[in-house]
């Protein structure tokens, strides 16, 4: 039992054993052989190209949050649209359907964001 065990997942068990190898193996060789100079400019605090310039619990403007949600809107709807594509044949009418009841939520949302104002920048 315990050979025919070994026999199926033995190319799993020795990729994650090479794998965990070389990843310890660079971390360790980068921790030995990487400089050690630290000076203030490269303990600085960077952010985006320049200093960082308030405290990070300030506030934002809830605009960024609806874009984000419509990213993610959009983001599922083509995750879940391309397999369902492939497999439309197979999946017959009730598939259809559930996809298009699902688009609809979909559209629902980006509508409600749009009369929002999330999508007019001034």
């Amino acid at each position: 039992m315990l050979a025919d065990f070994l026999k199926d997942y033995f190319p799993i068990i020795l990729f994650l054993v090479i794998s965990l190898g070389l990843s310890i193996g660079f971390v360790v060789l980068n921790f030995i052989l990487s400089p050690k100079k630290p000076d203030p400019e490269k303990l600085s605090a960077y952010e985006c190209g320049f200093e960082a310039f308030d405290d990070s619990r300030m506030e934002f403007d809830v605009r960024f949050y609806l874009v984000a949600i419509l990213f993610i809107i959009f983001d599922l709807e083509i995750a879940f649209l391309f397999p369902w594509s492939i497999s439309l044949g197979k999946i017959g009418f009730l598939g259809f359907f559930s996809m298009m009841i699902f688009l609809f939520i979909l559209t629902v949302g980006f509508v409600y964001e749009w009369k929002k104002g999330a999508l007019d920048w001034e």
